[in-house]
């Protein structure tokens, strides 16, 4: 009763600590997806804060999970990144925690990201050509 008398009235409403962590952990999932697809496609995060209208602080912010995304943003985001919406999402598990990446996601990532660093389009395509020519000697094929 002197709860209610002093105002503080615990409600349903009123997440706990364990939905606000799911909460924290969700939002830096989806900024690391953000960050994963913009060095993908060889972009700063001046250029996407640019392309959805933010100063690059915020950019900052929204890959490093410290703000919130509303979902109108998230959908630019999205069709500023060409993915969906949902591909922020994948690899999260229902306590909110990101699936750990693997050693060879993380060398696709190195490589998409050094790949886009390389400012010579002759290297660019000899590069991947090579990559061409390996995944078909890896599966037994011949070059086309």
């Amino acid at each position: 009763m002197a709860d209610i008398e002093a105002g503080v009235v615990a409600t349903s409403d009123e997440p706990d600590d364990t939905s606000t962590q799911r909460a924290r952990l969700a939002d830096r999932h989806v900024g690391a997806r953000i960050r994963e697809r913009r060095l993908m496609l060889g972009l700063s995060q001046q250029q996407l804060a640019s392309m959805i209208g933010v100063t690059y602080q915020q950019a900052h912010k929204y890959e490093r999970g410290l703000n919130r995304i509303s979902a109108g943003r998230l959908f630019e985001i999205a069709l500023v990144l060409a993915v969906p919406v949902s591909w922020f999402f994948e690899g999260l598990n229902e306590e909110g925690a990101a699936q750990p990446l693997g050693v060879r996601q993380r060398m696709c990532l190195e490589l998409a990201r050094n790949f886009a660093l390389i400012d010579n389009e002759r290297h660019q395509e000899a590069l991947s050509q090579m990559a061409r020519a390996l995944a078909a000697q890896s599966q037994g094929r011949p070059l086309d």
